[in-house]
């Protein structure tokens, strides 16, 4: 399994194996993300809502399926082919375009809220903070946003980059005012079997449960809770 900076997500989407004989888009879960149905239903999401790396468009379909007016962006034309589909199947109004979310050209002062589902960690240094400069040229002033990045390594599995309080404080420091900054579990598709078969499928991969920091998390379907931060910041003027 590659780093993320090696990651081409549109491959991922096309079904390209993680490991041998194991296909599948960890954090496609197959409905919304839990901690999305809960801002919303908190009624933290509100005006025309941008859905930044949006993905398979789970999130950005039960967005729209609540009223919202929603556009979902992702890097991957597989993704949104696919997001196009499914508004369709299911009778929903939703924009998707294949955009650059570190540069978001052609949205400037558009949107309300910002739903930042599992990208930020995606991004090296340089490209968080093109992405909250972006973010904040596509926003009102008052705009929202709630982002819920990685908080620390998986054990020894490549993959995102773990993020550190002090990182999401630095990059939002300017342009916005952070409101809430709590550690959350993240659902994803992974069981702790299919964990156990990336650990395994490395080159040198660590025995027992020690090694990977103890038995994973999982919710009452036995899907592995990524630990993440979930970060909420309002758009202030420069």
């Amino acid at each position: 399994m590659p780093n993320v900076d090696d990651v081409d997500f549109d491959d991922v989407y096309r079904g390209r194996e993680l490991v041998d004989g194991l296909s599948l888009v960890p954090w496609d879960i197959g409905g919304p993300q839990p901690l999305v149905v809960e801002i919303e239903t908190a009624g933290e999401v509100h005006g025309a809502v941008l859905d930044a790396g949006c993905g398979l468009a789970e999130n950005a379909l039960f967005l729209a399926s609540k009223g919202h007016d929603v556009t979902g962006i992702d890097g991957a034309p597989t993704a949104i082919e696919r997001a196009r589909a499914k508004a369709a199947e299911r009778g929903l109004r939703a924009e998707f375009a294949v955009a650059e979310a570190t540069r978001l050209d052609g949205f400037d002062d558009r949107f309300d809220t910002v739903l930042d589902s599992a990208l930020y960690h995606c991004l090296n240094e340089e490209q968080r903070h093109e992405y909250a400069a972006a973010l904040h040229r596509a926003t009102k002033p008052g705009a929202t946003l709630h982002l819920f990045c990685l908080a620390e390594r998986m054990g020894p599995i490549p993959g995102p980059w773990a993020i550190s309080a002090d990182n999401l404080h630095e990059t939002f420091g300017k342009g916005w005012r952070i409101t809430r900054l709590e550690r959350r579990h993240y659902t994803t598709a992974m069981t702790p079997e299919l964990l156990t078969r990336l650990r395994e499928s490395l080159p040198e991969a660590p025995a027992g449960e020690a090694a990977a920091g103890g038995p994973p998390t999982v919710d009452e379907q036995g899907r592995f809770l990524m630990p993440v931060w979930q970060l909420k910041a309002t758009r202030i003027r420069p």
